[in-house]
């Protein structure tokens, strides 16, 4: 697989022109939809292919954080065999009232997947989870590292990031 030719496809795909507001309440001319690249079927597969290689040899269980990481671990459980679990920002209040759903994760090895990671802040969140829950978590795959010192934040916490694609200030994938 191609990697640069890969990078365009979910550049192509999710890179949008116009005018947006962005969570901080700046306005844009170009947003990264990242919705995009993972709803599309054949996209997520070549993603999958290509993160496949860096999921640790040790990893018993996949952990998909709340959203986007939940269709890139799916794709990569369905790829390797690996069960997954789904991790969401916080407990439901009803049913098994479960942050972290799915697959088991106590005294199992966990590799966390997401999709974009800029300061890793939810990664930190869904990692401590997992490990209240018995898990022992310390790497992290991503599709895109958005946040420059997204490694070194998440390093501070004991998570080694591995991505597939970093995304450079002017929203180029390398």
């Amino acid at each position: 697989m191609d990697r640069n030719q890969l990078a365009q496809e979910i550049y192509g795909t999710a890179h949008l022109t116009g005018t947006f507001t962005l969570r901080s309440g700046q306005v844009s001319g170009e947003y990264f939809d990242k919705y995009l690249f993972e709803a599309n079927p054949a996209l997520l597969a070549k993603i999958a292919e290509l993160m496949e290689q860096d999921i640790p040899l040790e990893t018993q269980v996949l952990a998909g954080l709340e959203m986007g990481g939940i269709p890139i671990a799916t794709a990569l459980s369905l790829r390797t065999g690996l069960p997954a679990a789904f991790v969401r920002k916080e407990a439901k209040t009803y049913g098994t009232r479960k942050q972290a759903e799915g697959a088991d994760v106590a005294g199992r090895r966990v590799c966390v997947i997401e999709d974009v990671v800029t300061t890793g802040g939810a990664i930190i969140d869904g990692a401590r989870e997992l490990r209240a829950q018995g898990a022992v978590v310390d790497t992290v795959l991503c599709v895109i590292q958005r946040g420059q010192n997204a490694a070194e934040i998440l390093a501070a916490h004991g998570l080694r990031l591995v991505p597939a694609f970093k995304m450079t200030p002017d929203m180029k994938l390398v």
